[in-house]
């Protein structure tokens, strides 16, 4: 089975961008599955950061990118290539030099504060609630 990522970008009050996609490629754990996810997200905040450079909004600062897996985190954060992570597609890998160039900033979110999850989960009617107020 393959995984859904899932992502939303704010811009001041409220979420202007936001998708939920099927990976191209079947996970191994969650870890993985996150990492990919994570990774796809990079691709998009590269993206947007663009489009606003093109409409003279210069961003100087990283691009916050909340993660709610600890291990996805300490994959990312790990300049060294692992045995663990060899199985990993390539192209994936594009979120370790976004780190290091300081395009995107990789932040720990706790699980029921992650507002993409809204996008490929099923909630509780409180859970789901809680999150769509978190969407703007």
């Amino acid at each position: 089975m393959k995984s859904t990522s899932g992502y939303a970008f704010t811009f001041g009050s409220g979420v202007f961008y936001w998708a939920s996609v099927k990976q191209q490629c079947v996970a191994l754990s969650t870890a993985e599955a996150k990492y990919v996810s994570a990774s796809e997200a990079t691709a998009q905040a590269t993206w947007l950061r663009f489009v606003l450079e093109d409409f003279g909004e210069m961003q100087t600062v990283a691009t916050p990118l909340n993660c709610d897996n600890t291990s996805a985190i300490a994959i990312i954060k790990n300049p060294i290539f692992h045995q663990k992570t060899k199985h990993i597609n390539r192209r994936y890998h594009y979120i370790k030099e976004a780190l290091q160039q300081g395009v995107i900033d990789l932040i720990h979110c706790p699980t029921k504060e992650q507002v993409a999850d809204i996008f490929t989960k099923a909630f509780a009617r409180e859970q789901f609630s809680y999150l769509r107020e978190l969407l703007g």
